[in-house]
């Protein structure tokens, strides 16, 4: 059972961007997040998430961006096809020889 909410786009932008210009109201960043996740009735988890990726974005924080983790993903995904479709031809050589041995001896 997929518990996870989805929230549109925009609603994440607005409240990292809210965090961000707020922040400094508040005793610390992390109460930013509880007050600011509390108003959008989200988990102050979920937005402190965003939070740090928006961070590793601007360059703040050390860590992959999205389009670098993004194109990790695509790197990995391609990877696994490539190396299932070579164990689809290692397989089909196998046999394909072993078929032209047993002619060669007929």
């Amino acid at each position: 059972m997929n518990t996870r909410k989805r929230y549109p786009p925009e609603l994440k932008e607005r409240a990292v961007r809210m965090v961000f210009d707020h922040a400094p109201e508040y005793e610390s960043q992390w109460a930013a997040i509880r007050s600011i996740s509390e108003k959008f009735g989200m988990s102050a988890e979920s937005l402190r998430i965003w939070v740090r990726q928006a961070e590793r974005d601007a360059g703040l924080r050390s860590g992959l961006t999205t389009t670098e983790r993004e194109r990790l993903r695509q790197l990995e995904r391609e990877n696994r096809e490539l190396k299932r479709a070579n164990e689809i031809l290692k397989s089909a050589a196998a046999f394909f020889g072993a078929e032209l041995d047993r002619q060669q001896r007929k």
